[in-house]
């Protein structure tokens, strides 16, 4: 059975993201698009324009052609739209990378996607340099001035941008790297096409207006931050307040300086917002609406955050391979049912179906969501097996999360068929920690999955079998060291031996019923 979203299709202009995005720049001209907290740098929609066509026209010059790869590896500066939509403007793509990924991290994104050239920042270009001698990157790039680096500045051409004949439907702009249902990280193809569809679907739900101001400490280098924040507040007309990374009191800070009307959050911030004694401090008031995405919000805390905030709070749901929204509380809809991810997006189909059987499911009955949409990536890069095994042959997105619709079209993420595990909204894929515990000399065998810990986040457990003795220090110690902060180990047990089924899969259902009713027994 296909679930139809509910509200009206939007029309889908056949159109390159870029001028999508930035259609009405030269008319809102000296308006501030992009503005730092703390700092007051600052790009109106004139000078974001002036410099995307400036820097198409120097990466043109340099060499930099259709389909060519620029990874970005940074922090949200006010300038990352311009690199963003330059290398789009040049026919390029971005693959965007976290900038707290490790040397190794980088080097294997960077060769899997192919990149030409590495943009970064003065503290990261270390780093950077290590990761792309193991890689094909020509030059590294950054934002200022550091040496053994190019700087972004000096890549900017007076000259005239090529023309780029851009295919929306066929052609990327855009390649984050995900871990999808199962895995390690893959490259998620989105078009010009999959980005513009996703911002009309989410423009239909959302009503930001020219005069509101957008707080933007999520990270553009995650589907989130770059469709959600950065390319819907610049279509729309808004300006982005940016952050470099969320600490709550200056951003607290920043709300109230510059009178932010909006907040995009994930549940952590959320569970802060809640609770934390700092909130009192400052002036929310200007505050009209919060939206919380990229993991699943539970009930009482959205409610909770609502009040302490004063404004209304409602999710959304997606996934970095639909671009990233597939369901969405609009702000039209009188009342949020707290926990409801809401109404699927224009132009969105679904089915509910059974994991085991493969059955299609109706109304109230949980099961694996499958979607299909103009916002479903193209498939994975370099990877046709996963690209079967997510997209079938009738183009519906097999998302691994288990869900229901109710009565009122309204739907529910109530647990995740796919074993990755979601911390701070960041995707961690157990097979990857299981890989690199097993290259200890003292791991015989593991296995990993997520637990709660006290303030009810998801975190990585490893259950190890020992050759020789290690404590558990030792070995989160030797994960923290070769890891981003997101994917260190944050429990250890050590265990005789490791639930698997006849034909050696984990059995991680075992170990998650083992760790709930480990967790009931304390209580």
């Amino acid at each position: 059975m296909i679930f139809r979203s509910p509200r009206p299709d939007v029309t889908i202009p056949d159109i390159p993201l870029t001028p999508f995005v930035l259609g009405r720049a030269d008319q809102l001209g000296d308006k501030v698009a992009i503005v730092e907290a703390g700092t007051g740098r600052s790009y109106s929609y004139r000078q974001i324009a002036d410099g995307v066509r400036n820097l198409a026209a120097g990466l043109h010059a340099r060499g930099f052609r259709k389909g060519d790869v620029l990874a970005i590896m940074s922090p949200n500066l006010p300038e990352y739209p311009i690199a963003f939509h330059g290398v789009a403007t040049a026919g390029g793509v971005n693959t965007t990378l976290n900038p707290t990924y490790t040397a190794d991290e980088i080097a294997f994104q960077l060769n899997d996607s192919r990149a030409r050239l590495l943009l970064t920042v003065p503290p990261l270009v270390g780093k950077a340099q290590e990761a792309a001698a193991k890689s094909k990157v020509e030059e590294i790039i950054v934002f200022g001035e550091a040496e053994g680096a190019v700087s972004f500045a000096s890549l900017f051409s007076d000259g005239k941008a090529a023309e780029v004949h851009i295919d929306p439907a066929d052609d990327l702009v855009a390649l984050p790297y995900s871990s999808g249902t199962t895995g390690f990280s893959k490259g998620v193809m989105l078009t010009h096409r999959n980005l513009v569809a996703n911002l009309v679907q989410t423009t239909a739900c959302l009503e930001i207006e020219e005069d509101e101001k957008i707080l933007a400490f999520l990270p553009f280098f995650h589907i989130y931050g770059m469709t959600v924040i950065m390319n819907q507040g610049l279509y729309r007309g808004a300006t982005l307040v940016s952050m470099q990374r969320f600490e709550l009191e200056p951003c607290l800070q920043a709300v109230q300086d510059y009178r932010v009307t909006r907040f995009f959050l994930v549940p952590p911030i959320v569970v802060l917002l809640a609770k934390h004694p700092a909130i009192d401090k400052y002036d929310l008031s200007s505050v009209k609406r919060a939206f919380s995405g990229a993991a699943p919000l539970d009930a009482d805390t959205a409610r909770a955050a609502s009040e302490r905030i004063g404004c209304r709070l409602s999710q959304g749901y997606g996934l970095t391979e639909t671009s990233p929204v597939s369901h969405i509380v609009s702000d039209d809809m009188a009342d949020v049912v707290p926990g409801s991810v809401g109404l699927a997006a224009p132009n969105t189909e679904c089915k509910i179906v059974d994991a085991a059987s493969g059955k299609e499911l109706g109304r109230n009955a949980d099961g694996e969501i499958w979607i299909r949409g103009p916002q479903v990536m193209k498939g994975y890069l370099n990877n046709d097996e996963a690209t079967r095994n997510s997209i079938d042959a009738d183009g519906f997105f097999h998302t691994g999360d288990i869900g229901h619709l109710d009565d009122h079209d309204q739907y529910f993420i109530v647990d995740r068929l796919k074993e990755l595990i979601k911390y701070k909204g960041f995707q961690v894929a157990p097979a990857e920690l299981e890989a690199l515990l097993l290259t200890n000399p003292h791991v015989a065998d593991v296995a990993v999955i997520g637990v709660l810990d006290e303030e009810g986040e998801e975190i990585p457990k490893a259950f190890v079998v020992l050759k020789d003795p290690q404590t558990p220090e030792e070995l989160m110690e030797f994960v923290a060291a070769r890891v981003a902060p997101h994917k260190k180990v944050r429990r250890v047990e050590v265990v005789d031996q490791i639930p698997k089924s006849p034909t050696g899969k984990i059995l991680r259902r075992v170990l998650r019923d083992r760790e709930k009713a480990a967790t009931t027994e304390s209580r």
